[in-house]
């Protein structure tokens, strides 16, 4: 069984940066993919950012994500990790981790207020 913990979520203000973070443990096979998925206010949860599992290690951004995240995954410590800067008050939301293979396990999620 997989277990994801999130965290570094918590209040900035806007134009300030945050850094998440999700920790993996349990049955892990490091060609599975991780992603950071988010639900903000009133919407579905959407794609934030992918890092692939694998040789490759293929990153990718959900458009309102490019130029301000990067994410990063560190596969020895099964943790990936997401810079966040530039925040906006529309990036308020919570935050989740997935991994994905075979199985999909999510994260509990950590909670991003971006406000003045």
């Amino acid at each position: 069984q997989v277990r994801l913990v999130e965290s570094g979520g918590g209040l900035v203000q806007p134009g300030g940066s945050l850094r998440l973070s999700c920790a993996a443990s349990g049955k892990i096979d490091k060609i599975w993919n991780m992603a950071w998925f988010r639900q903000t206010l009133g919407t579905q949860r959407e794609f934030v950012a992918l890092a692939t599992g694998g040789a490759l290690r293929i990153t990718d951004y959900g458009d309102f994500a490019k130029g301000r995240f990067t994410v990063s995954r560190d596969m020895d410590k099964n943790t990936m990790d997401l810079q966040m800067n530039d925040l906006k008050p529309e990036d308020t939301g919570v935050y989740y981790c997935t991994l994905y293979g075979q199985t999909q396990s999510w994260g509990q999620g950590t909670q991003v207020t971006v406000s003045s």
